[in-house]
């Protein structure tokens, strides 16, 4: 269920008739970009919204389609205007789904999107949808504080060397009651709610700790943390983020995704040239994932590019996608980027990449995210060894296929 934020104050401009048609608008502008979405008029203001995908972890990324649909301003009898979904979702099983069920649970979940000012999305059939983002909300400043949120870490690794050159830091709660929740279940929450900034500094914290404790073993290699897109236009944020890294004595480096850049982007990208200014590497996440512009692409002052594991995780069971990921490739070093490849989780992957010219990967092939003492370990021991010895011959019969187009 999706809802119009500014429909009032709309319709006081435009009059009642006009601001009824713009749903109608919104629906055609969400079908155009995603061609297999259903859309149906289901108030004055709301949206139903229906997709059938493969897989619940789907859900995410479809709500990432609608947002960036939604981004670029509406015509309205000549003017300009910028319009905001709040929207209350739901997914189950084709084979268990109900479909009064449904509406009233995505009923549901727009009223308590409302209350909490964050899209909210749930499985019906996950014993997880189960936690209430509202009270998630209120239990996370006392969860930072009582040492409930911890680090995991996921190598990258650069493939012609085969060494590992960095390392991403992946939030996590370990709730006492809920067991682990996962940050899909509480990042959103904690941007709506202005917990995101503490959240995020303690991960800087936590992040130069471990930096330095890698280093101090001979591992001095960089560590990088996401940072949310609320983040970006927060100036006392960008002011305490950067006064954390130059006292640190460690090197860390920041993951933004595009998307994020696009809610502000002069705001954005004049904060991410503060923290390249002071030595600090920007990597662009999750590339692919929304609509990509080159607009945008060709300001931000980063180094390294990551393509989505979207893309990858399809490679070499999709004509598509090596074409995909091969010009991506192209363009980000024709900007002096490197390139990650995301999601690796197979040696003909790894292998294709390698011919590709991709320059690191990061995936479960390397490793799964790991807690600080395992990722010691994983280092001392060099498990990404033996993941990086795979037969490049496997795709010799495509080579020509993806270079030829």
């Amino acid at each position: 269920m999706c809802e119009l934020e500014e429909f009032a104050s709309l319709r006081r401009a435009m009059g009642v008739t006009r601001a009824r048609l713009l749903m109608d608008d919104v629906a055609a502008r969400l079908v155009a970009a995603l061609p297999d979405l259903r859309a149906r008029p289901a108030g004055p203001n709301l949206l139903e919204l229906g997709y059938d995908c493969t897989s619940p972890v789907a859900g995410p990324s479809i709500l990432d389609r609608v947002r960036v649909a939604i981004a670029a301003p509406f015509d309205l009898d000549g003017e300009p205007y910028r319009l905001s979904l709040r929207i209350g979702g739901v997914g189950v099983a084709a084979a268990d789904a109900d479909e009064v069920q449904m509406i009233e649970a995505a009923e549901q979940a727009l009223v308590d999107a409302r209350q909490m000012q964050a899209d909210v999305l749930r499985d019906l059939i996950d014993p997880a949808a189960g936690d209430d983002p509202i009270q998630l909300m209120r239990e996370l400043p006392g969860a930072i504080a009582e040492g409930q949120i911890f680090l995991q870490y996921q190598p990258k690794v650069r493939v012609r060397q085969q060494k590992v050159v960095s390392a991403e830091a992946l939030v996590r709660w370990r709730h006492p009651t809920r067991g682990l929740i996962l940050p899909g279940a509480f990042i959103e929450a904690a941007e709506r709610s202005n917990i995101i900034g503490t959240l995020t500094l303690w991960i800087i914290r936590r992040a130069i700790a471990d930096q330095r404790t890698l280093a101090a073993q001979g591992y001095d290699i960089p560590i990088f943390i996401n940072i949310s897109g609320v983040l970006l236009s927060d100036t006392g944020f960008v002011r305490d983020a950067c006064a954390l890294v130059a006292a640190g004595g460690a090197k860390i480096g920041f993951e933004i995704t595009e998307t994020a850049v696009i809610r502000d982007p002069e705001s954005a990208i004049a904060n991410l040239r503060t923290f390249a200014d002071i030595g600090v590497p920007l990597a662009i996440d999750d590339y692919g994932a929304g609509l990509s512009s080159l607009a945008y692409l060709k300001r931000l002052p980063a180094s390294e590019l990551k393509i989505d594991k979207l893309f990858v995780t399809q490679l070499t069971s999709s004509n598509r996608d090596p074409l995909i990921v091969r010009s991506t490739i192209d363009l980000a070093h024709a900007l002096d980027m490197e390139v990650t490849a995301e999601g690796v989780e197979t040696p003909a992957a790894l292998a294709l990449l390698g011919v590709m010219g991709c320059d690191m990967v990061q995936g479960f092939l390397i490793s799964r995210p790991v807690e600080f003492a395992a990722f010691q370990t994983f280092l001392a021991e060099d498990r990404h060894l033996a993941a990086m010895v795979s037969p490049r011959m496997t795709f010799l019969r495509n080579e020509g296929q993806w270079k030829t187009a």
